[in-house]
């Protein structure tokens, strides 16, 4: 599928399945994903699939033993930068898409500078103050953009506890915005992979004109 034919193929798939029109917005999207660990990982691989043009990969850490459980990495890949271990996986997936990476920390002195370029932001960090700086420092000074982030998914709780709410025009929050990875056993796979879901569904809905009310 890496060549010419293969490509055209798996854009034609896309667009029967999406529409022309979709697709076409799909094609020259550009979303950071900030964080690459179970939220981050699984929602790079669904934009992916869904075609979407540009993934803007951004994490310093490497991968784990204890991350194969619930993120988009193989046994193989520990040890290896997140960011060049997703971007080989997602090549493998969607070879036609552009992936751009960056390993490195996001911080209040560089996160514009890394994220001027995309059209949607994706918060998918597990640490609760990277959280906050992205989330006020995307809302102060790029408030042009759309941001998506993630509060509440650890635990057994109900899936049907993990839901998308629109807090601002421009800002989506998902989860079920009580569970803490510090409480019951932490974090599941499962629950991960339903938020990861909410916020990779809601990005796609945003970047094809079908916002949340």
């Amino acid at each position: 599928m890496g060549n010419i034919s293969g490509e055209e193929e798996m854009r034609q798939v896309l667009r029967i399945r999406h529409g022309d029109k979709i697709q076409d917005k799909f094609d020259a999207a550009s979303v950071a994903v900030c964080g690459l660990g179970g939220l981050g990982s699984n929602v790079a691989v669904s934009l992916a699939r869904a075609g979407v043009g540009r993934l803007i990969l951004i994490d310093f850490d490497k991968v784990d033993v204890s991350n194969l459980h619930r993120q988009q990495y193989k046994a193989a890949q520990v040890g290896m930068h997140k960011t060049e271990a997703l971007a080989a996986n997602l090549q493998e997936i969607a070879p036609y898409i552009a992936v751009e990476t960056y390993t490195e920390r996001i911080s209040e002195d560089n996160f514009y500078s890394l994220l001027k370029e995309a059209d949607v932001i994706c918060e998918a960090f597990d640490n609760a103050q990277a959280k906050a700086m992205l989330v006020n420092g995307v809302m102060e000074r790029m408030p042009e953009k759309y941001l998506v982030a993630a509060s509440g998914m650890a635990g057994f709780g109900s899936a049907n506890a993990i839901r998308t709410r629109r807090v601002t025009e421009r800002f989506y929050l998902c989860g079920d915005g009580v569970s803490d990875v510090a409480d019951d056993i932490g974090l599941i796979s499962s629950r991960v992979m339903l938020c990861a879901a909410h916020e990779a569904h809601v990005i796609l809905r945003i970047l094809a004109g079908k916002y949340e009310v």
